[in-house]
């Protein structure tokens, strides 16, 4: 069975394809990706976007636990850096699950990860506010 990334409740409302990557870390068991992440308007702490921004982002953490096996297809050390001096890897363009192996591709590589759990997003703060505007 194929799952799209929007079929996992941590994820259900996040946009994946405009949210930033920050960094990517791999650990015995688990891989994280750093994130800006965007928030939909069906996410319980969304908020209308600061000025100059399209999107409420918040940072977080996407977790891949329980993982057995990664293999990297394409890697990337690639940054690129915004108008406003921020950098990030770019997105994330694709990430499904078929039968416990995550594949997950973007800007900064592909990588297929095996994992026996759902994968979650853990926020590290809050969403950007208004008031923070589009310098942070």
């Amino acid at each position: 069975m194929t799952r799209d990334y929007t079929h996992y409740p941590d994820l259900a409302a996040i946009y994946l394809e405009d949210s930033y990557v920050l960094g990517i870390s791999e650990e015995p068991g688990e891989v994280r990706f750093e994130l800006d992440a965007v928030l939909t308007p069906e996410h319980p702490r969304y908020h209308a976007p600061p000025p100059g921004e399209q999107y409420c982002y918040a940072r977080g953490d996407l977790v891949f636990a329980e993982v057995t096996k990664v293999e990297w297809v394409t890697r990337s050390a690639e940054i690129y850096t915004d108008a406003s001096g921020e950098e990030d890897m770019g997105n994330i363009d694709s990430l499904v699950n078929e039968d416990g192996v995550f594949s997950v591709e973007g800007d900064w590589g592909r990588v297929r990860i095996w994992s026996g759990t759902d994968l979650r997003f853990v926020m590290s703060g809050e969403p950007r506010s208004p008031a923070e505007g589009a310098s942070s």
